[in-house]
């Protein structure tokens, strides 16, 4: 019998595989993104009491209203931007939930969606489930920079849908005003949507400011936004998250949504509300991640390794061409098993595997982790 699913030629992603090799050989692990340190006390306690206050029964489908509320107040308060809590914002279960269903909610078979790789490995799939066809633009290490005539050129009537990614996960850059304008009059007077992938919004770095699709008018009319808690809280494992649009966007996102998930966990969206009343909880997030990226590329700035300082996220991208043109993927293993600390190879992100040499280490981690990884790096 032949029941393979519709995705026959999905492994086990890169993600797993590093994990369970640092679990394996007691390595640093640098690799998956998450922090090894706790969520905000303050937070937990919040979550609990709203346990014990009885909110243990489905959420609103579209989310408690109270956390709606919040993330309006928070656009507004940073973009100046408004999305209206009743029905322009969804609570999700994470923002790959959010992203799925947007994916299955328009993508249609034989449609196109662009994506820009080194991609996040969730979009690729959504879009093959959907009987979608993958455009991919390759962007190249170290810059990282778009191609805007390429993009233009890619863009025709089977275009459905383009998905960004900014602050960009795995290369820590960030896309500019300039960027975001050429993506507006590429869509411009076109049924394209946008699927603004936003997760890292709060992580940028050197007073720069997060150029969200809300910021640009007439973009922000055809446009998605994906968003984490997870990210923005230190707490991964919760998965909740939340998806932005205009109304008529919003409406046919919902009638997927009720039927995937319908709705996410009722105490941690009254907690993550009444912890969001402190604007400071998200405002705080870039000085403290830049400490740690400095921290760790000081620790490392006499290593062999070359980088250049994330702009954005908390990754970051090192190239070890100056020591072996061994594949990134064979690499990243051998400093697992040797070295005893675990990376991202982003080839596995590339169109054809594409190998610049590059590696993705996570620094959401303690300073006394950091510290212990660039004592290893710098005897490679």
């Amino acid at each position: 019998m032949n029941h393979q699913s519709k995705l026959p030629n999905v492994g086990t992603t890169i993600f797993t595989v590093m994990s369970a090799l640092a679990k394996e050989h007691g390595a640093l692990n640098l690799s998956q993104g998450f922090p090894n340190y706790p969520s905000s006390q303050k937070l937990n306690q919040l979550v609990t009491d709203a346990m014990n206050s009885g909110h243990n029964q489905y959420a609103p489908m579209a989310g408690n209203l109270s956390l709606r509320l919040a993330v309006t107040n928070k656009y507004n308060l940073l973009y100046k931007s408004t999305y209206h809590p009743e029905d322009e914002i969804t609570i999700t279960a994470g923002a790959t939930q959010a992203i799925y269903t947007i994916i299955s909610a328009f993508v249609k078979p034989k449609d196109e969606v662009i994506i820009f790789k080194p991609a996040y490995d969730c979009y690729e799939p959504a879009i093959e489930l959907n009987g979608g066809k993958t455009i991919s633009i390759q962007l190249s290490a170290p810059n990282y920079s778009v191609d805007w005539s390429e993009v233009a050129s890619k863009v025709n009537s089977k275009t459905k849908m383009i998905v960004i990614n900014s602050p960009h996960n795995p290369s820590g850059t960030v896309w500019s005003t300039a960027d975001m304008i050429q993506l507006q009059n590429i869509t411009k007077d076109t049924d394209i949507i946008v699927l603004s992938d936003e997760v890292y919004e709060h992580i940028v770095f050197d007073d720069e400011t997060h150029k969200s699709v809300c910021l640009f008018n007439d973009l922000k009319q055809r446009s998605f936004i994906t968003a984490s808690f997870g990210k923005t809280f230190h707490n991964t494992g919760w998965k909740i998250g939340y998806c932005c649009a205009p109304k008529y966007l919003m409406e046919e996102f919902r009638k997927v949504h009720q039927f995937n998930v319908f709705s996410v966990n009722h105490p941690m969206q009254i907690g993550i509300a009444h912890y969001m009343q402190d604007e400071n909880t998200y405002l705080e997030l870039p000085q403290f991640f830049q400490n740690k990226r400095d921290l760790f590329l000081n620790l490392i700035s006499e290593s062999r390794f070359k980088f250049t300082p994330s702009k954005g996220t908390y990754f970051q991208v090192l190239d070890y061409s100056a020591i072996t043109e061994t594949h990134d993927v064979d690499f990243a293993k051998h400093l697992t098993k040797a070295f005893k600390i675990a990376s991202i190879p982003l080839s596995v992100f590339n169109e054809n595997n594409k190998d610049d040499k590059v590696l993705r280490f996570c620094f959401a981690k303690t300073d006394e982790t950091l510290i212990k990884a660039a004592e290893i790096l710098c005897k490679i």
